[in-house]
């Protein structure tokens, strides 16, 4: 696979965006979770450079080779201004955009706010937002995944003990390796700071109102998100495409790489 890595320049106080970008065709466009970055989806990239697509893997700004998150994140407003400088880089009307976990939510969102600019959706280990939390469950649960960190530093441990959690319990050691390696590049100012606003701002988007072709997958050992979560976006989403993944936790597209491009390259096609 040619990989290529280019930088989106941008003007002052929005940060430079770094994209890895391989084949040719229509544009996907991939985006990763709270702690992940562009690089989680290589075995994506390859898969869709050889089918035809232009495949790209954006870091949203706080992450791996992306500027530094500046003053108050807006979670909407500001990833979703990301997404539309990368797709108005490759100066196309509009993209397929796929998103994991967090990554999902914000395409959701961009196809909510902007669904002029949004082909088609993949929604892998997703959920419909944190509406059902009430206030004081959001501060506990925002401590609680700030409590790793005490001291101001991120754990030489962090890394490997998320994948664990995240993973299924037999996922493939190279599906660990990756997922821990990702989550320990996090930068630890900026992931608080998405923590803090993806949990506070994200309180629900008008799922009803997706109008774009839409493919939701599910993991069966997915703990983080589990049925009873996924299912309300089955049921709120206009005409939505179910797949479901075997043997595999909360990285679906890490653990169990080549189902999950059969699942996205039937949804494209």
């Amino acid at each position: 696979m040619d990989l290529q890595t280019i930088t989106v320049a941008r003007t002052p106080p929005s940060p430079h965006l770094a994209v890895s970008v391989a084949g040719q065709g229509p544009l996907v466009l991939m985006v990763h979770g709270m702690g992940g970055d562009r690089h989680t989806w290589r075995a994506q990239m390859k898969a869709l450079a050889q089918q035809g697509f232009t495949a790209a893997s954006v870091d949203l700004r706080g992450y791996g080779g992306s500027g530094d998150i500046e003053g108050a994140l807006d979670f909407h407003r500001d990833f979703g201004a990301d997404l539309l400088a990368v797709l108005d880089h490759f100066q196309v009307p509009r993209a397929h955009l796929v998103g994991l976990s967090m990554g999902s939510r914000v395409v959701r969102s961009l196809a909510l706010r902007h669904p002029e600019r949004v082909a088609s959706l993949v929604l892998a280990n997703s959920s419909p937002g944190f509406d059902a939390m009430p206030a004081d469950e959001v501060d506990r649960f925002i401590a609680d995944r700030s409590a790793a960190f005490q001291g101001g530093q991120v754990p030489a441990s962090f890394g490997m003990d998320q994948a664990r959690a995240m993973c299924a319990p037999d996922a493939a050691p190279e599906a660990l390796r990756s997922a821990a390696e990702a989550m320990q590049r996090i930068r630890l100012k900026n992931y608080l700071a998405v923590l803090a606003a993806s949990t506070r701002q994200d309180r629900g988007d008008r799922l009803e109102q997706i109008a774009c072709p839409t493919l939701v997958i599910t993991s069966d050992q997915d703990r983080v998100y589990p049925e009873p979560v996924t299912r309300q976006l089955l049921a709120r989403i206009p005409g939505v495409a179910h797949a479901r993944i075997e043997r595999a936790g909360h990285l679906s597209n890490l653990e169990q790489p080549e189902a999950f491009n059969r699942a996205l390259l039937a949804f494209l096609r």
